[in-house]
């Protein structure tokens, strides 16, 4: 198995697997110093798709005789080293929390090559990805996850920048869940800028909620309990396109992470966006909620998870250049001025394009090559 030829850093996956005309990017020596001496590669093949890394399977043989079999997710340059990086410490901490819950990490690195490619290798793990998850078990699970982590430092952040697609998170460490969110809503918001261009009413909109809306409904939440909400480990990227059953325990799994310490609710955000399906059925929320109440005011939780799903339809948005993503976030941002901060200048929200009222979806992200 040959290591790629030189290529260029601005280019695309697509390019990139197109001029290695089939073959997947694979550098034996550099994936074999992550398993254990004396394995040998039997075969490396693609497997998945995905719009900003290459993704393949590998078959292994230990020196035992034993055969086993990886998953590798290969990207390039700077942004594919902060990706990959990401998403290693991210499955690390998930799988230390519950190991039943995601593929076994087993390592990052790079290729041994410039510029290098970076890659992140995990255990591999035969899912259906098909079938929705039963509610009450998938949305026990995710409750645990969130209920049983512990922030590092006690604050909202993560040691580590992660992404949501190719879309980097603000996670420097924040006292304050409000100060946090506003920093990370304003980086994606940014993202999305350089991707679409200037929108003058949707910049004063999220001026509007970045200064006004974020403040209100975040600055004095508390628990159901009345106790003031912890920083909870969320998977950072979550709808049905990044998570399976696995089919030997017949358990739901997690994958495709991108974390950080967040109030838990955020974690619910993604259900809300259009480019998910499953998790839209109110089934999913409302078993949620039985596992972990709703913060304080809890007349409140939809307009958060309205608030939470912007960030969501903006990286969407950054990530795909004209997507109708754009004008469902501003509209959300409409609703939220509207209600809590009213603003001259921008226009009125429109229930008859919202979503979560019409039911309408755009194609899922598997679907367009999004991993």
């Amino acid at each position: 198995m040959e290591i790629v030829e030189h290529l260029s850093k601005s280019s695309t996956i697509k390019e990139i697997l197109a001029r290695l005309g089939g073959v997947f990017p694979m550098d034996e020596g550099a994936v074999l110093k992550l398993l254990p001496i004396g394995t040998q590669l039997i075969m490396v093949e693609k497997f998945g798709v995905s719009a900003f890394t290459a993704t393949g399977r590998i078959k292994a043989q230990e020196p035992s005789g034993v055969q086993k079999e990886y998953f590798i997710k290969v990207a390039y340059g700077e942004q594919g080293r902060i990706m990959l990086n990401g998403e290693a410490v991210s499955s690390q901490m998930i799988y230390d929390l519950m190991p039943d819950f995601i593929p076994k990490p087993i390592g990052f690195s790079a290729y041994n090559q410039e510029p290098a490619p970076y890659f992140y290798l995990s255990e591999f793990v035969n899912m259906d990805v098909t079938t929705p998850p039963d509610p009450a078990e998938w949305t026990e699970r995710l409750a645990n996850l969130h209920r049983e982590s512990r922030s590092p430092t006690g604050q909202f952040g993560f040691p580590v920048i992660t992404c949501d697609g190719k879309t980097p998170h603000t996670v420097e460490w924040e006292e304050s869940w409000a100060v946090f969110y506003r920093k990370l809503f304003l980086g994606v918001c940014e993202r999305d800028i350089e991707a679409n261009g200037s929108w003058h009413e949707l910049e004063l909109a999220t001026k509007q909620v970045a200064n006004a809306v974020i403040s209100r409904l975040l600055n004095n939440l508390k628990t159901s309990e009345g106790q003031k909400i912890k920083p909870c480990f969320i998977h950072g990227d979550l709808w049905e396109g990044n998570m399976g059953i696995s089919k030997e325990t017949n358990r739901s799994l997690l994958f495709d992470a991108g974390s950080y310490f967040a109030h838990n609710e955020m974690e619910l955000g993604h259900w809300r966006c259009e480019f998910t399906t499953v998790f839209r059925n109110n089934k999913y929320m409302e078993h949620y909620k039985q596992h972990y109440p709703p913060a304080e005011p809890a007349e409140e939780f939809d307009d958060r998870n309205r608030l939470y799903s912007l960030k969501g339809a903006i990286v969407y948005s950054a990530g795909h250049p004209n997507s109708s993503m754009r004008k469902t976030a501003y509209n959300n941002m409409l609703y939220l001025i509207e209600k809590y901060a009213p603003l001259d200048g921008v226009g009125k929200y429109d229930p008859s394009i919202d979503p979560s009222i019409t039911g309408a979806c755009i194609v899922p992200h598997l679907a367009e090559g999004f991993i």
